[in-house]
């Protein structure tokens, strides 16, 4: 409840409570807002106690058919019950409210509140249609007016549409206006004429924007058809057509087709051809003109010595309510007939040539001849110039058909040489011939990869002998030419062979890892594959095939620090120093995989005492949570489980656990924190160092002494296990760990920078190498401080129970 409150506040525009002596209470609150909102603190207004209103029988009478507010008696709030949409409530009215009236008994207090409802812009523009039709004449005049729907927007006010606008356009602005009643409406306004034979359909975009914060806004589509009008005259082709036609050309040829193009559409565009009053009459004899396709076509009989020109005139007429024509001239001349067509004759060919064939070698000799006479019987020969063939004349009609440029069968294999022969008549008449010749092929391409080099990515762990990428080189030549076989080159990997790791299909490409890989060992190498074609000689290429190894979640956490033996170490923590946040060790761990899968997580999953202590998510330090209680236990025992953040992930687990010592120096240390003189501290301050010395290298021999001692008496009895550390720890009174499972553990000793009381309570921890059994030589090891050098809480050590 009191966040809802807190979030309803921010979106209230206006709280106004007016003269409580007229009994009438006014609040603003905007539309929308969630069940809980804040409206208004009516016990404040009314200058009233929250407990008065349940002793006073408070009481709230509406009219409305919902409750859309409610009081809380326990404070006095009047808040939002159910959500209110304005737009429901009020409909487009400018004004909003929700009033009900409030008794008070002892005295008898009756008020009246009302509740205005303001208006937010949840609503968008909206049309009726999504997509509008015109329909508009192309001789419109500009400055023309097309009204347009409105749109409508359930809000008011500064939330009501605000304006209209349209899609970039050449031929139309939009004019928008305003109604008595407040609301726009937009009109198109034609700003450039129209022409339907250039765009026959506008489409433009219709967007109303209302004013509200942000805006909103709603759009449709307004599809503008421009119909036709006869604007347009016929235009043909050509204003001068110009054709031949051999003389006795059968009746009914067709000589010429003339063609008008009218812009226009409907009966506008539909044309007439005839023959104009110029043409003459033996010319209407010799051609006939079809009225509806403009065809003209032989009627009579031509005579090339009686005239060789026949000039038509032709007009084209459509049959819009305002008939318009085009004129155009036809001119038709008459040529002697040439009726012999040329003969081609091909011996000598050589219908398959290799690839590597060298320019100027001969394909074929062709020989061409003509019945006709004169002109007419003066031939020609020619063959397709996009080929690489070309002729060589060698004697009168002879020609021999020559290789032009060099072949490539992959590019093209077989060729359809068209030959011509063309004679000299008007017009000439010409004969075709077709020669195939194939292209043989030569192994003049090697295999070529489709890529120059390869990122295979393969997970760790992988099955060996599976398929983990495949290489494809294609060969463009044939047969043998064309077989590609796959090899792997020699490859180093790690100073090593390749070939233990890697194999390859010489038949499909397929790469198979005959091991299985370890990312930890092995993160990326690098091999060659050569695609070689059986050609003689063979062709080849190579490629490289990078192939990266991807990390699996394989390797558990490890715990590092604290130290511990079979899983668990100990710390000794000076009763005082348990303030909250205090560090009392730090959790250390290492993960031998990367990214994510060596993300590491801490979490505590049992505790003594889950209150006492707290462990970084991922830090790992482990700090205490509170003081220590005289009723806690002296021993604290805590779980602490590592996880990495792979998938599925790993963990690990160590116990910790924690010896909290008496407070010895309790006393001397608050008064070691009083204020001081100046000389008097400085002369405290060098007797502490020197007191401080001779007590610790006293105590240190001790240590020592007793150590050797113990760690001898071990050694006889074998207590210690050859490959583990065997440790001995000095311990007060209320140690509950057993000297013969101690762990390894370090020395914690103060640093002589810092001042401490010399009654000062201090740990030391022996710890023996592994050879100790046998050498008898014993290591002291300093324990690192976690906190600053200048805490004057003491130092926690890693043991283990």
């Amino acid at each position: 409840m009191a966040n809802a409150i807190n979030s309803a506040t921010s979106f209230i525009f206006l709280l106004c409570v007016s003269d409580l002596i007229s009994g009438q209470i006014r609040y603003s609150i905007p539309e929308e807002l969630e069940h809980g909102a804040f409206v208004g603190n009516i016990a404040e207004d009314l200058s009233l106690n929250a407990h008065e209103l349940s002793t006073r029988k408070f009481r709230m009478v509406s009219n409305d058919r919902k409750q859309y507010l409610e009081v809380n008696l326990e404070n006095g709030i009047i808040f939002v019950y159910e959500r209110i949409d304005r737009e429901q409530l009020c409909r487009q009215s400018s004004t909003c409210s929700l009033s009900f009236q409030i008794t008070l008994d002892k005295p008898l207090e009756m008020h009246r509140v009302a509740v205005e409802i303001l208006d937010v812009n949840d609503n968008s523009p909206s049309f009726s249609k999504n997509e509008y039709a015109l329909r508009i004449i192309e001789v419109i005049a500009p400055g023309t007016r097309l009204p347009l729907e409105s749109a409508h927007d359930p809000d008011v006010g500064k939330n009501a549409i605000r304006t209209y606008q349209i899609s970039p356009n050449e031929h139309f602005s939009l004019r928008v206006q305003t109604r008595n009643d407040g609301s726009k409406s937009a009109e198109l306004l034609l700003e450039k004429p129209l022409d339907r034979e250039q765009q026959s359909t506008i489409y433009l975009l219709l967007t109303a924007i209302d004013g509200g914060s942000p805006q909103r806004s709603g759009t449709a589509r307004i599809v503008i058809t421009i119909m036709d009008a006869n604007d347009n005259a016929p235009v043909f082709d050509h204003e001068t057509y110009r054709t031949n036609v051999l003389e006795n050309t059968p009746k009914g040829t067709l000589v010429i087709k003339v063609n008008a193009v009218d812009l226009d559409e409907g009966t506008n565009a539909e044309l007439t051809y005839s023959f104009t009053s110029h043409a003459s009459q033996k010319a209407r004899d010799l051609f006939k003109l079809d009225p509806r396709t403009g065809e003209i076509r032989v009627e009579g009989v031509l005579d090339f010595e009686e005239s060789n020109m026949c000039e038509l005139d032709v007009e084209a007429m459509d049959k819009g309510s305002y008939a318009m024509a085009a004129h155009a001239k036809v001119m038709v001349g008459l040529i002697d007939m040439n009726d012999n067509m040329p003969e081609i004759e091909v011996t000598s060919v050589s219908s398959t040539v290799p690839e590597d064939t060298q320019p100027g070698t001969v394909i074929a000799t062709i020989s061409v001849r003509d019945a006709d006479s004169g002109e007419n019987g003066q031939v020609q020969c020619e063959v397709d110039m996009d080929i690489p063939f070309k002729f060589q004349k060698s004697l009168s009609n002879s020609y021999k058909l020559v290789t032009n440029n060099i072949l490539d069968r992959e590019t093209t294999a077989l060729y359809n040489i068209s030959i011509s022969a063309r004679d000299r008549g008007s017009p000439p008449l010409a004969t075709n011939k077709n020669i195939m010749v194939s292209v043989s092929d030569v192994n003049d391409n090697p295999p070529k990869f489709t890529q120059s080099s390869y990122n295979v990515f393969v997970t760790e762990n992988n099955t060996p002998g599976a398929s983990i990428f495949a290489v494809t080189a294609l060969d463009p030549d044939l047969d043998q030419n064309g077989q590609v076989s796959y090899f792997m080159l020699e490859n180093q990997i790690k100073y090593m062979s390749a070939f233990p790791y890697i194999a390859i299909n010489s038949k499909s490409g397929n790469i198979n890892a005959l091991l299985s890989f370890d990312y930890e060992q092995l993160k990326n190498f690098q091999i060659n594959v050569q695609a070689q074609d059986s050609g003689s000689p063979p062709q080849s290429s190579t490629a490289i095939v990078n192939i990266i190894i991807l990390d699996q979640n394989d390797n558990a956490p490890i715990i590092v620090s604290p130290l511990a033996c079979n899983s668990s170490s100990a710390i000794e923590i000076v009763r005082q120093s348990l303030y909250p946040g205090y560090l009392v060790t730090k959790v250390i761990a290492t993960d031998a995989d990367s990214g994510q899968n060596m993300r590491l997580s801490f979490q505590m999953l049992e505790a003594t005492d889950p209150s006492l202590f707290s462990v970084g998510l991922l830090s790992g330090e482990i700090r205490a949570a509170r003081r220590f209680k005289e009723q806690d236990a002296t021993t604290q025992r805590a779980v602490i489980m590592v996880k990495d953040n792979g998938q599925p992930s790993l963990s690990s687990s160590a116990t910790i656990f924690f010896s909290v010592l008496s407070n010895v120096t309790e006393k001397l240390s608050v008064q070691s924190h009083q204020p001081r003189n100046t000389e008097h501290f400085s002369d405290l301050h060098a007797y502490l160092i020197i007191i401080f010395g001779s007590t610790t290298f006293i105590f240190l021999v001790t240590i020592i002494f007793l150590v050797m001692l113990k760690c001898k008496q071990g050694r006889n009895t074998n207590h210690c296990h050859p490959t583990r550390c065997c440790c001995c720890r000095r311990s007060n009174s209320n140690d509950v760990f057993n000297p013969r499972t101690a762990p390894k553990e370090f020395l914690n000793y103060p640093v002589a920078r810092q001042t401490l009381p010399n009654s000062e309570s201090y740990h030391y921890t022996v710890c023996l190498s592994p050879e100790s059994s046998r050498s008898d030589f014993l290591f002291l090891k300093p324990y690192e401080a976690t906190l600053p050098l200048n805490d004057l809480n003491a130092r926690d050590s890693s043991v283990r129970k």
